[in-house]
């Protein structure tokens, strides 16, 4: 009886086991549909404001007004879509043609995301690669700076501007969002990650600084450029008070300012069909920027080793 006993232990110590391993399988399979439950969900909130805005945007003015919006397309989109772009809208609020808007917006942001790059890209490699008095003061001077947002300095940067006379042009729109002291700290801490035998090499190879930089640095740092560059793309399409205050002209109106206008006091006289289409259009350059830069986005903020 005991052989008997000492042969069924280890039969039931595997079916244990099995019973484990099963209860084990069930409930990690419970907590991946719970996880992609609340992912659902949450995708859920944030897309069906944009949803009701697209199809919004399909529909007309009556629908719209009297606050029967629908969660299926209409068949105005076309015309409403064509309204937005060509005429901006034949309301009480009406503003530039979003196409003008869309083009203004892209030429900001573009100079914005570019410039900030660029100054920030030099700034670091000249705080790091060389030696020079004062290079911790200029760096920390830099650094100072993200506590004075545009927005805290808004009057001397208009005054500068009105002095310049750089009003109602692209230069008095995107010159004083260039500067960024937040570029330049994450290129300065990537480049402090940069092995000095690659600085040897470069002067044995007899590299100059300006080679050094094209040809070694700037490969490197690709992947945080890209990452860089969709951040500071949006930063600069979504500005609203800066252009709404150095522009008065409607032909260098931005989208963000556009459609404030349209809404003007969002009484029943606006034509929110207009609107929604409108908004939808503005929506786009961001997203095809990130779905185009999506890979080297990610990579370039979870790539810790070069």
């Amino acid at each position: 009886m005991s052989v008997a006993l000492e042969e069924a232990t280890p039969a039931a110590r595997l079916q244990d086991d099995a019973r484990l391993a099963a209860a084990t399988r069930r409930r990690q399979q419970r907590e991946r549909w719970m996880t992609h439950l609340w992912l659902l969900l949450g995708v859920l909130i944030f897309a069906f404001p944009i949803w009701i805005t697209l199809v919004g945007s399909t529909h007309d003015t009556a629908t719209i007004g009297r606050g029967d919006v629908p969660l299926l397309p209409g068949s105005h989109g076309l015309e409403n879509y064509t309204a937005a772009f060509q005429t901006g809208g034949s309301g009480r609020y009406r503003s530039s043609p979003a196409g003008l808007m869309l083009w203004n917006s892209a030429v900001m942001a573009m100079c914005i995301a570019v410039g900030k790059i660029a100054i920030s890209l030099l700034s670091a490699y000249a705080v790091v690669f060389f030696s020079f008095p004062g290079r911790m003061l200029a760096f920390w001077t830099i650094f100072i700076t993200l506590m004075l947002p545009v927005e805290v300095r808004i009057i001397p940067t208009y005054q500068v501007i009105v002095a310049l006379d750089l009003f109602n042009s692209f230069a008095g729109l995107t010159i004083p969002l260039i500067a960024s002291a937040t570029a330049t700290l994450l290129f300065r801490q990537f480049f402090l990650t940069i092995p000095d035998e690659y600085v040897e090499a470069a002067k044995i190879d007899g590299a100059g600084p300006l080679r050094f930089f094209r040809d070694i640095l700037l490969p490197l740092s690709v992947t945080n450029i890209a990452a860089l560059f969709v951040i500071l793309f949006i930063y600069g399409w979504n500005q609203y008070l800066w252009p709404l205050l150095i522009v008065n002209d409607r032909s260098m109106e931005t989208i963000v300012v556009g459609l404030a206008k349209m809404i003007g006091s969002g009484d029943t006289q606006n034509e929110w069909n207009v609107i929604m289409a409108t908004a939808v259009l503005a929506l786009l350059p961001p997203v095809l920027v990130v779905l185009v830069m999506q890979r080297w986005f990610v990579k370039g903020l979870t790539e810790t080793e070069k």
